[in-house]
């Protein structure tokens, strides 16, 4: 218990980085959805033209 009294502001850094490498993290799954839906309406869009 006294490691947490006496090192308060590192044990604030090392709940800040995990809250942002979540954000980070989540993020990136978006971007990666969102990539896999173009390709797919871009996919759509070309068969519809060829027929």
């Amino acid at each position: 218990m006294e490691f947490l009294e006496n090192n308060t502001l590192y044990i604030v850094l090392i709940i800040s980085l995990i809250i942002w490498t979540g954000i980070a993290y989540y993020l990136w799954k978006i971007d990666n959805k969102i990539k896999r839906s173009e390709a797919m309406i871009i996919v759509k869009n070309n068969k519809k033209e060829t027929n």
